[in-house]
């Protein structure tokens, strides 16, 4: 067996899904925060687009995707941060972010160059580090703080690693805090990591899910796109989870590169779902519907912590809550309470990285809330809550 695959801990989502087995076999109601999945339909004219593309004989697609794919999501790309990239040099189709972001550094890693770090912000989606330790290469969490806004502090690292640095991930708005970045963060993280030669993958699969024009998140291709990868999906934005689509793009001589190895991964994403995805890129009017729907949920939790005392970190964008367990009670006893009456959150410990967790050092005073269960249920859902948090203060 692989040694790295011996130094991880479990998945969270698999834990979380044997939990939610365990649950339904018990015969209770279950209200499902764990997992970022969202309960609201896919839009019926991207479904329609995909059922009208299925052929009578299916063949291989190519890993460069349909040109018109390309063109929809170049399209997308200047509509929304007036970003103009080559579709046919600078975009590449993913199946969804996730398999993009794991196998980008088995491209761009060579383990026996002394430059084979990579840097990520933790807590973090897991797919960071394990995409890296497969890849051999160094890495390096650095714990995000409360007192940073849960900011990737690149200015805050030690020369000596930016030196031997390949790869920076990072993720605004973010899962699992749901902070959000600026322009002038963004600019600072940019130019250090041209300073040090340094590829910046930024992940931004939430960056559609938010709230008010003035907290528009933007992406990092605003800034510039020199050493620069910006990983997309359609996951969040139009409901198409299980579709596993997504887009890869930035750098034209990165991009390139990635495309040509790709094509050793089998990861060429069928001709029918990229008809879903050219109908999703292509409009915008089903994520504002979308977001409303978040927004509803967003402030029924806020009116409810409020309520409460719960401390929250304000979400400005994703359908995450990041949560303080209330003073005297650890995160993880706080989590089991809300379980056993069939609320299923995350505990901050999942988005840990590994390196973290032997050593002790994850914090463990929070938990995360995915805003995935229908509005109704929400309401459900925190009747039951206040319930709990008030047999747990008493």
């Amino acid at each position: 067996m692989n040694k790295v695959l011996k130094s991880l801990k479990p998945y969270p989502m698999d834990e979380l899904n044997r939990i939610k087995e365990r649950l339904k076999k018990e015969g209770k109601k279950i209200y499902d925060f764990g997992t970022g999945d969202p309960r609201e339909p896919t839009p019926q004219f991207i479904r329609d687009a995909v059922k009208n593309a299925i052929p009578e004989v299916s063949q291989y697609p190519t890993v460069a995707g349909k040109k018109e794919l390309r063109q929809a999501i170049a399209n997308y790309l200047e509509r929304r941060f007036n970003v103009n990239l080559n579709p046919d040099t600078q975009i590449i189709p993913s199946n969804g972010s996730k398999e993009a972001i794991f196998h980008f550094p088995l491209v761009f890693i060579d383990p026996s160059e002394e430059k084979k770090t990579v840097i990520f912000g933790t807590p973090a989606y897991p797919v960071y580090e394990r995409g890296a330790l497969f890849a051999n290469a160094e890495v390096y969490p650095v714990q995000l703080k409360e007192e940073d806004k849960f900011l990737l502090r690149l200015d805050k690292i030690p020369e000596e690693v930016l030196k031997k640095t390949k790869i920076v991930w990072i993720n605004y708005p973010h899962n699992p805090t749901g902070a959000t970045a600026d322009k002038s963060y963004l600019q600072e993280v940019y130019d250090i990591c041209r300073e040090y030669d340094i590829i910046l993958c930024s992940d931004e699969c939430y960056i559609d899910i938010y709230f008010n024009e003035k907290d528009k998140p933007i992406s990092v291709l605003e800034i510039g796109t020199e050493n620069v990868v910006a990983f997309h999906s359609l996951s969040k934005r139009s409901g198409m989870t299980g579709y596993r689509s997504g887009f890869v793009a930035g750098d034209e001589n990165i991009i390139q590169t990635y495309k040509k190895y790709r094509t050793s991964f089998g990861v060429a994403t069928p001709e029918f779902i990229q008809e879903g995805a050219i109908a999703a890129w292509s409009d915008d009017k089903h994520v504002i519907k979308r977001n409303e729907i978040f927004k509803q949920k967003r402030d029924l939790f806020i009116e409810f912590f409020d309520k409460i005392g719960l401390e929250y970190l304000y979400p400005k964008a994703t359908f995450y809550f990041w949560i303080r367990s209330p003073d005297g009670i650890s995160a993880k006893d706080y989590v089991k309470s809300l379980l056993e009456h069939g609320i299923v959150t995350s505990v901050g410990e999942n988005f840990c990285a590994g390196i973290e967790i032997k050593e002790g050092i994850c914090e463990s005073k929070y938990f995360r809330i995915a805003l995935v269960p229908t509005v109704e249920e929400c309401k459900e859902a925190i009747e039951v809550w206040e319930k709990v948090h008030g047999s747990l203060k008493n």
